[in-house]
């Protein structure tokens, strides 16, 4: 296929305060592995995105902002509407500098130190962090087991269902009446929801993400939060927005953001970014989502071709390969060393998200690169493997 954008070329990320590179050694400590681990991508933001930061940057002043001027909310509104039928109230909408930020920030509001907070397993490593460090309890229920998500959800001290939507790490994309049944429980067992949806652009062919202000009760404890910095590559930016669904718990957010937290102006880039993005790059995003599973399907034919016990298929979203080695016997341990000594690869290990036997491996990167990555999972895992 033929892309109107360049997605082919390595960029040097190195020297740039990456985390997926320059921060390799902290995590895997060696330095200098070909990494395949935080969720960002290795592709430049949309030429649409990179002049209206070149824009603004040119104006030179950069006082303070308010994220309710201009024509963020609108941008917002007009996304989604054309994205998903479903256009948020911009009067409804909220600012945070991150997703994981809204998501503590609601938590502080719902819940209490020791209070249950669900979420479907495996987990999303930043879930955890943000629950354990607020001092509530992190309950995980296996995807698809509905009796043990009700189970958890009727506990008295269940506060909230934290939902990954589409889910983080294993790419799913909820179906209705999955989503209908998650309202469903949440309102009969009074459990407030937080649907973090930042990978809902990046649902793939087939798929179709449902924002949860579809499911939602007009008023109750409920959160919708998103950003467009996951889609279109710019978290270091930093940016977030979510939609708050009673009136008076929209007010004590924002009350508690502008005060409490001192966040009343956000960065204004990453504003400029997020207009641009929802405006302009729509084009870049559907050809580089194309592009991506043409990464995915080279990692299925070449674990298909290597491995036919693994049985592995693409993500349903996102650019993240979460795959199950289970079936080859091979010990996590003895795979992140082979990876690491001989391979030079950094590819993530599956007990991080709660899941040993598993990896994850971030292919939003040139083709490549991708190819290097799984030839060198092939390659340890084959030297391992006791199937």
């Amino acid at each position: 296929m033929t892309y109107a954008y360049d997605f082919d070329t390595a960029v040097d990320r190195t020297g740039t305060w990456s985390v997926q590179w320059d921060g390799v050694a902290a995590r895997f400590g060696v330095d200098g592995l070909l990494p395949f681990t935080i969720s960002d991508m290795d592709f430049t933001s949309p030429p649409e995105v990179l002049d209206a930061l070149r824009e603004r940057i040119s104006h030179g002043v950069f006082g303070y902002t308010d994220w309710r001027l201009g024509e963020f909310r609108e941008a917002v509104r007009d996304w989604h509407a054309l994205r998903y039928g479903t256009a948020p109230d911009p009067e409804r909408l909220v600012y945070a500098p991150s997703v994981l930020s809204q998501v503590s920030q609601l938590l502080r509001m719902w819940t209490a130190p020791g209070d249950g907070v669900v979420v479907h397993t495996p987990t999303y490593d930043g879930f955890r962090k943000a629950v354990d460090g607020l001092g509530r309890e992190l309950r995980g229920v296996p995807i698809g087991d509905a009796a043990a998500l009700e189970r958890e959800l009727a506990r008295d001290d269940a506060r909230v269902l934290l939902l990954c939507s589409p889910h983080n790490p294993t790419g799913r994309v909820w179906t209705e009446d999955e989503l209908a049944g998650f309202a469903g429980l949440a309102e009969r067992h009074g459990v407030a929801v937080i649907s973090d949806e930042i990978h809902a652009d990046f649902a793939h062919e087939g798929h179709r993400h449902l924002p949860w202000t579809r499911f939602a009760p007009a008023r109750g404890r409920w959160a919708l939060v998103t950003s467009a910095s996951k889609a279109f590559n710019f978290p270091a930016l930093t940016g977030s927005y979510g939609v708050i669904g009673d009136p008076d718990e929209h007010a004590a957010f924002i009350r508690r953001m502008e005060t409490g937290e001192g966040l009343a102006s956000p960065a204004v880039l990453s504003l400029t970014a997020h207009v641009a993005a929802y405006r302009h790059g729509a084009p870049w995003l559907d050809q580089l989502r194309g592009y991506v599973m043409g990464n995915l399907r080279l990692v299925e034919d070449r674990l298909a071709a290597a491995f036919p016990a693994v049985d592995w298929h693409p993500p349903q979203a996102g650019y993240l390969a979460w795959i199950d080695l289970r079936p080859l016997g091979v010990d996590d341990q003895e795979l992140q060393r082979e990876l690491v000594e001989r391979e030079k690869v950094a590819i993530m290990p599956g007990a991080v998200y709660g899941a040993p036997g598993f990896v994850r491996m971030n292919v939003g990167c040139p083709r490549t690169k991708t190819e290097a990555g799984v030839e060198a999972l092939v390659r340890a895992a084959g030297r391992l493997r006791k199937d």
